[in-house]
């Protein structure tokens, strides 16, 4: 395995102009759009390791080859015509919150918004396994996207391993709709891998081979990168599912330049949204100035995906901190503070606006 060299940065040195450049080519979802149940496209967060590909949809092909009784050969259209699920899944990427740590991995500076909530349509993934035929000693299967280029001096394509059993649930499909569309290029035109539940890394785009294989996958993006580590000699632990987190929507008016909010007194509304892929989300609370009260909840849109939740404050005039945070149904609750780690993943302390009354 290659050794991974990470950069890092105090939060007070800025952003690196390599940082900038990344975030002009991804972008996260406004938090004002979580007032969708469903994000628009354009709305949704997203992010490209290597190029956007140039695939021909009347000559792509899908290859599912490797520990199998029969490798198979699936045009486009082979996989339309099989059996189709629409669900509405909310994807966040493993790096949201990056920005928040200190010192932080130099990488794409996400601040809250890599987040997003679509409706996918595609074929579950299991219906595939079951026509090849999975051999005895499979143990994962590997995902090839098209995207190919470099990453700490490791030429690669972009590729991701799930265990079997994570890719013979239901809801693990092979999605070729986004919002009722076809895939945009950028989000993975013509077929891309979707996995409820975990962060966004493990969604493979511009899908075009699926092996099963009888050993561990050892590929950079499922070995160097996404790792919970403390160090650069630290293996760390691989980053899977969405940890529990609630954003709200910031309330008032802000200002241009510091996004400081600004609103009147008297009542206010203040709106968010919560997920979570290890656990249902079983509360949200919210904190005027360290003083914390149980939000109303709304029903989840599907079992993968955010959660409403709304609370009425009475506005007085002055300086006011608003916080949020969420609870899954395991007891797990969103961290007052940043849990550090070398790559800057999984960040999902809770969330704080200023407000000014007026």
């Amino acid at each position: 395995m290659t050794e991974q060299m990470t950069e890092l940065v105090s939060r007070a040195e800025g952003v690196r102009f390599d940082e900038l450049a990344l975030a002009t080519r991804n972008h996260g979802m406004p938090l004002e759009g979580m007032r969708y149940d469903i994000t628009p496209i354009g709305m949704h967060y997203l992010l490209i390791h290597f190029d956007i590909p140039e695939v021909d949809a009347s000559t792509w092909r899908l290859h599912v080859t490797g520990n199998v009784e029969r490798e198979l050969e699936l045009s486009v259209e082979d996989i339309r015509s099989r059996p189709a699920t629409t669900m509405a899944v909310t994807l966040e990427c493993a790096g949201n919150g990056r920005t928040a740590m200190d010192p932080r991995n130099i990488s794409q500076p996400w601040g809250l918004e890599a987040i997003g909530t679509a409706s996918w349509t595609g074929t579950p993934l299991r219906g595939i396994l079951d026509e090849c035929g999975v051999r005895d000693g499979a143990v994962e299967v590997v995902f090839t996207g098209a995207d190919r280029g470099f990453q700490d001096n490791v030429e690669h394509n972009y590729q991701r391993s799930l265990g079997l059993g994570e890719c013979r649930r239901p809801e693990t499909l092979l999605a070729y709709e986004m919002n009722g569309s076809p895939l945009p290029p950028q989000h993975g035109f013509p077929l891309r891998l979707l996995v409820p539940g975990w962060y966004g890394m493990t969604s493979v785009k511009w899908l075009r081979d699926i092996e099963v294989v009888d050993r561990p996958f050892i590929g950079f993006q499922q070995t160097s990168a996404y790792r919970y580590q403390q160090h650069n000699h630290d293996p760390g632990q691989p980053v899977s599912r969405i940890r529990v987190r609630a954003l709200m929507i910031p309330p008032g008016i802000p200002d241009f330049q510091t996004r400081r909010r600004t609103v009147d007194a008297g009542a206010v509304t203040i709106r968010g949204r919560a997920w979570c892929g290890t656990a249902p989300v079983a509360g949200v609370e919210v904190g005027i100035d360290g003083v914390w009260q149980d939000a109303r909840m709304s029903p989840a849109l599907a079992e993968f995906a955010w959660r409403g939740w709304s609370y009425g404050w009475d506005a007085r005039p002055g300086e006011h901190l608003l916080s949020c945070r969420a609870t899954d149904a395991d007891g797990g609750i969103q961290p007052a503070g940043s849990v550090w780690n070398l790559q800057g993943m999984g960040n999902n302390l809770m969330h704080s606006v200023a407000v000014t009354v007026r």
